[in-house]
């Protein structure tokens, strides 16, 4: 593994936790969820309203209670993930309400779409999860749409997958489905097999819906993300160091609560903060200030001993173009060098989080196999050094027919699947563009595509609890 690259220096993190406990402790976080208040306040947190000011030994003593690793489980026990550590997992956008087309056209996804990402990310050997809210399913009535993605992307992957965060209802209706597909409530409280995105309103606010669905996936011992998207210049700080304050701060109080809830809650340190364009008012995520909130969150992650998510092939890109392959191989490999442990958004993301691309999605893919090589290294065991067949080949010959050459180019050379390496004359026949050869590989991916097998019987089980819940709703 490559090593960590910190941006931050020792001192630097610890002026980040100073103000964070003086933003936490004199500012106080606005929670609008009366459970997540009588929690608080049953640990003996000032509660004032909505707001709670957070007393500093406390917010340590919860955060450390936190694991520094854990075990996600999937149907397929191969694919299971460890989060944390040394470890990376890659997975697609989420939560994106468009499409956008190889033309450069738009329209709203679709439950297809949604569909269609999940069976992507299980053909990708980049992809190491399905995700959760790939894209986001226009027309599925709010009501059942998170019935509807669970359920897709259990029967599309045999891979792990994310769960609902609107509120405690949905998230329950989630972990019962997760249930009935490894055997039990209890099974997954000791093994997790879900994870969800909880988000802060920033500044400095968690909203009802996201409080329900931490405070549901705390009791049941899954997983979360607890994430901040501050923008700098608008919701935060235009200062750096300030964005990096209010971010941790909103963290961290997250996770104190769900520690709260369930000490030793599996949790993540989760970053997606960027900046405000102060050209056009929007937010702007293929930037290196971006990169750099990124790969700071990595840093304070590992302070905290907890896992960390950010980055992603993020790009503010409306086509793929040269933009969105700049952009997105910055972020990407930001945060994959500075130890982000867990990467929402590696693929498919345009415009700022607001829109899915199919071809996007295959150019990113390529784009995390060859950080993946990248960060496997060099191998230094003796017969890598090859001196037997240097000494054969000697001056002036080649290595092209040699034993070794066959043994090795496979593991060592990584095959470009989308990149064009052919000569001038061979790419002249068709002279496909990146975007045109994106567009025929999703389309042949999917043409090829074939189900995980799943038991029938656990099959109608999620049926007829999807059922009673749609007629319940």
């Amino acid at each position: 593994m490559i090593p960590k690259f910190n941006v931050l220096t020792p001192a630097q993190v610890d002026q980040v936790h100073e103000q964070t406990m003086k933003i936490l402790s004199e500012i106080g976080v606005e929670f609008s969820y009366q459970p997540a208040l009588e929690v608080l306040k049953s640990h003996g947190q000032r509660v004032e309203g909505q707001r709670v000011y957070f007393c500093r030994q406390f917010v340590e003593a919860q955060v450390a209670k936190a694991p520094a690793e854990f075990l996600l489980h999937a149907r397929t026990p191969q694919n299971n993930l460890t989060v944390g550590g040394e470890n990376i997992i890659f997975m697609p956008g989420y939560g994106a309400p468009f499409i956008h087309a190889a033309d450069g056209s738009r329209r709203n996804s679709t439950m297809a779409d949604f569909d269609n990402f999940v069976k992507l990310a299980q053909l990708s050997p980049n992809q190491h999860m399905t995700g959760g809210n790939a894209a986001e399913p226009n027309d599925v009535p709010d009501s059942i749409r998170h019935l509807k993605m669970a359920y897709s992307s259990i029967i599309h992957s045999d891979k792990c997958f994310m769960g609902s965060a609107s509120g405690y209802d949905k998230a329950q209706d989630n972990i019962e489905m997760t249930a009935i597909l490894f055997g039990g409530r209890e099974v997954i409280k000791a093994k997790p097999a879900l994870i969800c995105l909880i988000n802060s309103v920033t500044p400095l606010k968690y909203d009802d819906r996201m409080l329900g669905a931490l405070m549901a996936y705390a009791e049941a011992g899954q997983a979360m993300v607890i994430a901040s998207l501050v923008m700098a210049g608008s919701t935060g700080p235009a200062t750096m160091a300030g964005a990096l304050a209010l971010q941790n701060a909103e963290v961290l109080a997250g996770i104190t609560l769900a520690q709260s809830i369930n000490p030793g809650t599996p949790v993540v340190y989760g970053s997606t903060s960027a900046i405000t364009d102060m050209q056009t008012g929007s937010l702007s995520i293929g930037n290196p200030e971006g990169a750099l909130f990124t790969s700071a969150s990595a840093q304070l992650a590992r302070f905290y001993r907890v896992p960390s998510r950010g980055g992603g092939g993020l790009s503010d890109a409306k086509i793929v173009d040269a933009q969105a392959g700049y952009e997105s191989m910055m972020t990407l490999m930001a945060a994959s060098v500075t130890g982000i442990n867990f990467v929402l958004h590696t693929a498919g993301i345009l415009q700022y989080f607001m829109a899915m691309s199919y071809e996007k999605f295959i150019v990113d893919d390529e784009i995390a196999g060859m950080i993946l090589r990248y960060l496997r290294g060099i191998e230094f065991a003796e017969d890598k050094f090859a001196f037997e067949v240097i000494a054969k080949v000697g001056p002036g010959g080649h290595f092209l027919t040699q034993k070794h050459t066959r043994q090795n180019h496979a593991r060592e050379l990584r095959r470009a699947t989308l990149s064009d390496r052919l000569s001038y004359d061979g790419w002249g026949k068709e002279r496909l563009d990146t975007n045109q050869r994106a567009e025929r590989k999703w389309k042949a991916m999917l043409a090829e595509y074939q189900a995980p097998a799943l038991a029938s019987s656990t099959d109608l089980a999620l049926q007829s609890f999807i059922k009673t819940r749609t007629a319940e709703l």
